[in-house]
């Protein structure tokens, strides 16, 4: 594929865009995939460089997470290898389906993935802060970072949300502290993935980079925004990067 000045034109504001509503209430894969594959990038190569940008992204609210100590690494340790397990299965698997394949897939996926992100109902937090290291906990852990690492690996828009679902339903975890679990565990499924669409040749290196550095932009000015004004952006944002899919896939733009 050629890069010109319009697959930047195209992908900078979304991947900005993307940063934002991350920032405020997540699920900015939901539109910076469909920005890639908007901009003319094949599927596997627009899911390998999406896991590059959103890789930066994730790393800084790790270690935000971290550095405010609400991540127990006894249970993120054997989580971490489920998810490099995981993760590593969905991406040799997402290299043995064909692209042509590949671009119906990831449009039916997409709204089932913004269906979950945007559906807030889905979140039940009733958990505590403090978290109880006992079987459940540790087998909630693991099965959810394997199988959701699996996902990721393979595609992963709404990985982050789907993380918090599983720890605050099965673990009892608040949503703070499962959003804390759940980043390290989604930190290491895009890292794995990344490695191995690496390996494969399957990562634009500059998009990816310039798209990076606009995806923290976004993210840094939406970290600073009024969550219940940012808020309204975030459900039209994701629904408008879906509906350009659509038109993108259908021949119509």
């Amino acid at each position: 594929m050629e890069i010109t000045l319009k697959t930047f034109i195209i992908i900078c504001p979304f991947l900005f865009l993307a940063g934002l509503i991350d920032a405020i209430g997540g699920g900015g894969g939901l539109i910076s995939l469909p920005a890639y594959l908007i901009a003319g990038l094949p599927p596997h190569t627009a899911i390998a460089t999406n896991k590059m940008s959103s890789t930066f992204g994730t790393t800084l609210a790790t270690l935000r997470f971290i550095k405010n100590k609400l991540v127990n690494f006894k249970l993120a340790v054997p989580a971490v290898i489920a998810a490099i397990i995981g993760s590593s299965i969905g991406a040799h698997i997402s290299l043995l389906v064909d692209d042509k394949v590949m671009i119906y897939v990831l449009v039916l996926v997409l709204p089932i993935s913004a269906f979950f992100v945007l559906n807030k109902k889905t979140f039940h937090d009733y958990g505590s802060d403090e978290i109880v290291l006992d079987k459940r906990t540790y087998v909630t852990a693991c099965v959810a970072a394997f199988f959701i690492g699996i996902y990721d690996g393979f595609y992963g828009p709404g990985t982050g949300t789907f993380l918090i679902i599983a720890f605050t339903v099965f673990a009892k975890m608040s949503v703070k502290t499962s959003n804390a679990q759940a980043k390290v565990i989604n930190l290491t499924t895009n890292i794995t993935a990344l490695i191995i669409f690496i390996l494969n040749g399957q990562v634009m290196f500059m998009i990816g980079i310039v798209a990076a550095i606009c995806n923290m932009i976004g993210g840094y000015i939406g970290a600073g925004l009024v969550m219940k004004n940012g808020a309204r952006i975030v459900k039209p944002s994701i629904l408008f990067a879906l509906f350009l899919l659509v038109l993108k896939v259908t021949g119509i733009i």
